[in-house]
């Protein structure tokens, strides 16, 4: 029997490995194995939806209305924001935005500036 892990996905247990991957062949998923994984040595790099590498202190774009939760506020397509700060975790920037104060913000929504 393999010693491979199962799909995380699906729960397949026929991985395989490919390179630095592990590999489900029912549903395609893939995975890195554990010698990838980022062992804290390395800084995480964090890009926008452009794949651009943000750093402490950039001012980025919203690129899509995002609804803050209980409240009625809407952060709106183009709000620019700067010197953003960036920390581990779901939401990875920290920030401050006229007219709403702190709040995290996701990579994935911003564009640099």
């Amino acid at each position: 029997m393999s010693d491979l892990p199962k799909c995380p996905h699906c729960a397949s247990e026929y991985t395989y490995e490919n390179g630095d991957l592990y590999v489900c062949p029912e549903c395609a998923h893939e995975w890195p194995t554990a010698a990838a994984t980022n062992t804290g040595d390395e800084p995480r790099v964090i890009k926008d939806a452009n794949g651009n590498v943000l750093q402490d202190g950039d001012s980025v774009t919203v690129i899509k209305d995002l609804k803050i939760k209980g409240t009625s506020l809407v952060v709106k397509v183009g709000t620019k924001v700067k010197n953003i700060r960036l920390v581990e975790g779901d939401h990875d920037i920290d920030c401050k935005i006229d007219g709403i104060g702190a709040m995290g913000l996701k990579s994935e929504f911003v564009r640099k500036a």
